[in-house]
């Protein structure tokens, strides 16, 4: 069996994406973990399925590159929306399904994609960390040598804790910058290493230094390995009208036999 795809990248974080709206494909963990592997694969942060759906523009169903179905991906939603503009099913906006529910976007130019996240009120400020449930699990600490830690090790030790005990957490390491700037670096769940970018890791990360005091601003600049996000939000009891927004690039397309 042949399958085409199309890879695309949101400021670094990779993905391999497939229309699926006429074949409906059942790939298996193992496969999908074999098409996402870097060496044996095509290599990419995880798999995303745009399915048809009667309701909305589209369905988003999102894999990690470990094979197994994942929550949402902040980037994900941002190149998947690129991707329904390149297969001509939206003109400049969408209205799509995702594992957390529905989402709203925007096609800025070329270039960059804005996505509107849901609302925010699972957040725990716990002593040293605060965990934000940003459509994904993330653990946010704060840390000033952000450039010399050992993102994987620290990484998976938290990842695998018994806190967190059995779905795992995502966990971002933020490094104040200016009081609306932030620098960030996160351990994927699922990659089980570190990713270049994270989308629900920068939006979790911008509510949690709100949360604390660091920022009071509403306008947040993250930046990442693989290039800058701006989360916005409005803040009054929970965190609404909530936004993603960044780079979005189409790199190839391509088949691979399976």
């Amino acid at each position: 069996m042949k399958i085409t795809f199309y890879k695309y990248h949101g400021a670094g974080n990779d993905f391999i994406l497939i229309d699926d709206r006429l074949t409906n494909f059942s790939l298996s963990s193992k496969q999908i973990k074999k098409i996402c592997d870097r060496n044996i694969g095509i290599g990419s942060d995880g798999l995303i399925l745009l399915k048809d759906h009667k309701k909305y523009d589209f369905e988003m169903i999102y894999f990690n590159c470990d094979g197994k179905k994942s929550s949402m991906c902040g980037n994900g939603g941002r190149c998947i929306v690129h991707f329904a503009f390149f297969l001509k099913i939206i003109k400049s906006s969408a209205f799509f399904l995702a594992a957390d529910g529905t989402h709203k976007a925007r096609i800025l130019n070329d270039f960059k994609i804005l996505l509107h996240m849901n609302d925010i009120d699972d957040i725990k400020n716990i002593q040293d960390y605060i965990y934000v449930n940003s459509g994904s699990p993330h653990h946010v600490i704060i840390n000033p040598e952000i450039d010399i830690i050992n993102v994987k090790k620290i990484g998976s030790k938290i990842r695998y804790s018994k806190m967190y005990n059995p779905q795992g957490v995502n966990v971002n390491f933020v490094q104040i910058q200016d009081s609306d700037e932030f620098k960030i670096r996160t351990y994927e769940r699922g990659v089980e290493n570190e990713t270049l970018s994270c989308g629900s890791g920068a939006v979790a990360s911008a509510i949690a230094m709100h949360r604390i005091g660091k920022t009071n601003q509403s306008k947040v600049k993250i930046n990442t390995l693989g290039g800058l996000l701006v989360v916005c939000f409005k803040f009054t009891n929970i965190y609404t009208q909530i936004t993603l927004e960044g780079p979005v690039k189409f790199v190839y397309k391509g088949e691979i036999s399976l």
